[in-house]
């Protein structure tokens, strides 16, 4: 194992869940401080308060990776005897990082409402509400038989013929290839001047966009000709679709009554606030951390019987009744199952990576509400 610095770690949290995948207007990324330092020690929280600030200075963390930002909206002054004054001043003096992942963290796959999702017990698990995607590319380039084989499989390691769960997917087709070398040229196959007839393969892959330099270097670099002809074309396909919230299904049918008390108990909760029929069997459910008041027209479209998230609005409640949607509202504060999953997630990934770091879930309940 190696000491590392901050860049680094959050190099390797970026690949999972990148800054690109947050909502317009998320302020995701570095809030305080520096990452251009050795990190031992990160704590994974919900929120960023005086007591989290205490308690990575008591684990001796040099960063906080929270999902909720401390700063949201830009900052007018920085008082010091405000309480967000306070608390950033209190980081800077004892030298620690804050970085938030927000709605990246909520959409990237195995986030939080994946995390969410797999602990109410869902099955068949899908996106809510598409908020990115890729078109695929297809590139079909022309080989001396000879060759096809070397092209094939650099493309291949490029990353080119993924489809889904396939790997090394391509399609190849034989023909004639016809060319003419000038004076100028340094012809792989043929003489200047001379019409060449040479049996060439048709190689055809497909690749998501962002891939489209990669898979062109890997191209140019392994063809033999001096300059391959080859197509590319944009295809209506999509892929690499992300996006918020999830829908799932149970294994079996149950009362609404019944799958309240099964969120409550999963999500660790001490009450759930409920929409609906209780004596309603639910199967088909949609959950989507956080506030999701804007979304109970998308998880009806979607088929839910019940969408499960937190903040409901008193008149957004009496919507999802007209409609015949049943929810559960556990609270937002359910979202701390981020602490777990990410610190599980980064320390696996730090060992793969034979880097000397220890990430520590927070201890600390940021919940402001209290039962009496």
């Amino acid at each position: 194992m190696k000491e590392t610095n901050g860049q680094h770690i959050i190099s390797l949290f970026e690949q999972w869940a990148p800054k690109s995948l947050a909502v317009d207007g998320d302020p995701v990324g570095l809030q305080i401080g520096t990452l251009n330092k050795t990190i031992t020690k990160v704590l994974v929280t919900l929120d960023v308060n005086l007591d989290t600030v205490e308690e990575a200075i008591i684990s001796g963390c040099e960063l906080i990776i929270a999902h909720h930002p401390p700063i949201y909206r830009g900052l007018k002054n920085m008082r010091t005897d405000l309480p967000q004054g306070i608390l950033i001043e209190k980081l800077i003096k004892h030298d620690i990082a804050v970085y938030a992942a927000h709605t990246n963290l909520d959409i990237a796959a195995g986030g939080v409402n994946d995390l969410l999702a797999t602990a109410l017990q869902l099955e068949n698990i899908d996106i809510l509400e598409q908020t990115t995607s890729e078109q695929l590319m297809k590139l079909a380039v022309f080989a001396p038989k000879e060759s096809t084989d070397l092209v094939r499989n650099a493309l291949s390691v490029a990353g080119a013929g993924q489809i889904g769960d396939y790997y090394s997917c391509s399609f190849t087709s034989a023909g004639e290839g016809r060319f003419r070398p000038s004076d100028l040229a340094s012809p792989y196959i043929g003489q200047a001047n001379e019409l060449a007839i040479v049996e060439e393969d048709k190689i055809e892959v497909v690749f998501p966009v962002s891939m489209k330099n990669n898979v062109l270097k890997a191209l140019l670099t392994n063809h033999p000709y001096e300059e391959p002809a080859f197509d590319l074309l944009l295809l209506e396909s999509e892929v690499n679709k992300k996006g918020l919230g999830r829908i799932g299904t149970l294994p079996e049918k149950l009362t609404l009554s019944a799958y309240a008390q099964v969120v409550k108990q999963q999500l660790n909760v001490p009450f759930v606030r409920v929409v609906g029929d209780l004596t309603k069997e639910v199967q088909k459910v949609a959950v989507l951390g956080g506030d999701g008041n804007k979304y109970i027209q998308t998880a009806k479209r979607a088929g839910a019987d019940v969408f499960i998230t937190g903040d409901l609005y008193f008149h957004v409640a009496q919507d999802a009744e007209a409609v015949g949607l049943s929810v559960i509202d556990p609270g937002h504060h359910v979202e701390q199952i981020m602490k777990i999953g990410v610190a599980e997630y980064m320390t696996e990934v730090c060992i793969q990576n034979k880097l000397s770091v220890e990430f520590i879930p927070s201890k600390i309940s940021t919940e402001p509400f209290q039962l009496i």
